[in-house]
């Protein structure tokens, strides 16, 4: 039996997200095979032990794991050494992190769990860094031939006031493509902090918003195009699953409309597209995955343009919603990968990943034979 610490919550603003991701994980870890031991992260980033017994709850068909901040179930990290708690070392054999957004989808986690010696599910260092970060991961999918939506990026030190710095602002739009935009913090999911502007008039306000979670925001061109995700599993041979489609009742993809409006968006699996060009999606999103060196799993986000027949990727979610509603394991259920079996396949390639790192040598002097 595999011993999972199931990681969730996190200081990031996607939180409450995370809680109804990590019961759905939870619900569907087969109890024949694993043993779970659950670490809640409250807001302040503190780790807690939880018993999934008293943290699961659902409310109006809603599921959450609870965080309980209680100082007698206090976690803490011991670099090469693992997890302790009140009760001494967790055993355990790997990590499952349901950590959506800052501090949990950007690396950081990656690197602690690195540092203390646990191989985890998901993407490693980079994968998570650059997954996390649009800008960069534009600049990278570029490079690589991959279509993507024109955008540019603005740092906080370079906005002041609504006066010349908001003028300067809209001359940048309009000269690189004009309005309507998005306007979105570089580093953040779940469309937080994110807003569609259709005048000049509106920019400043959203630059503001989008600036109240990252340092950079992303000014992208707003294209009008049906949105499409793409599941994609894997490590060394990743496979994309059928893709969906999100049609939002919304003016876009907002946060409401993913968490909060029942009616907020209709999703469709598969989605209602010829063979041909479903193909072209599944080929551009593993290229997409395999650019940004992304392994274990990932939920691409692309844009398809009837008009002009055109694809662009939009984004990658290393750590996607992670409920049995969301559209990560619906894609993978369509093609025949059930929510168990699926949870079955990441963590045997986290597994992998651990070994494979644990088998290189950090020792090279004792490597080094002396004369």
């Amino acid at each position: 039996m595999k011993r999972v610490a199931l990681l969730y919550g996190g200081r990031s603003g996607e939180h409450e997200v995370s809680l109804r991701s990590a019961a759905a994980v939870y619900r569907n870890l087969d109890p024949e095979k694993y043993s779970v031991t659950c670490i809640g992260i409250d807001k302040r980033g503190v780790w807690y032990r939880v018993n999934p017994d008293e943290a699961l709850e659902k409310k109006k068909n809603i599921s959450r794991l609870q965080v309980f901040c209680r100082e007698d179930d206090l976690v803490s990290c011991i670099p090469g050494r693992g997890l302790y708690c009140r009760d001494g070392y967790i055993p355990l054999d790997i990590v499952f992190p349901v950590l959506h957004g800052t501090f949990g989808e950007d690396g950081t986690l990656q690197g602690l769990l690195e540092m203390i010696g646990l191989p985890y599910v998901g993407a490693g260092v980079l994968g998570s860094a650059l997954g996390m970060d649009k800008d960069k991961a534009k600049r990278l999918w570029q490079k690589g031939g991959v279509p993507v939506v024109p955008s540019f990026c603005v740092h906080r030190k370079d906005i002041s006031e609504p006066g010349d710095t908001g003028a300067s602002l809209i001359n940048a739009v309009q000269d690189s493509f004009g309005f309507p935009v998005f306007v979105k913090p570089v580093s953040a999911g779940s469309s937080v902090g994110v807003s569609k502007v259709h005048t000049p008039a509106g920019l400043f306000d959203a630059v503001m918003l989008a600036l109240t979670f990252d340092t950079r925001i992303l000014i992208e061109k707003a294209v009008k195009a049906r949105e499409i995700e793409c599941s994609v599993i894997g490590n060394e041979s990743p496979e994309a699953f059928i893709p969906g489609e999100i049609r939002p009742s919304h003016e876009f993809y907002d946060y409401a409309a993913k968490y909060i409006d029942e009616q907020g968006a209709g999703l469709f699996i598969p989605a209602e597209i010829e063979p041909k060009k479903i193909q072209e999606i599944k080929k551009l999103a593993v290229r997409a995955f395999t650019l940004c060196g992304i392994h274990g799993y990932a939920r691409v986000d692309l844009f398809f343009d009837e008009v002009n027949n055109s694809l662009y990727i939009n984004e990658i979610n290393t750590i996607p919603g992670f409920t049995e509603i969301s559209m990560f394991p619906k894609m993978c259920e369509a093609s025949g990968l059930d929510f168990g079996p699926l949870l079955d396949a990441l963590i045997g390639f986290g597994i992998e990943k651990g070994a494979e790192r644990n088998a290189l040598s950090y020792e090279y002097d004792a490597l080094v034979t002396s004369d």
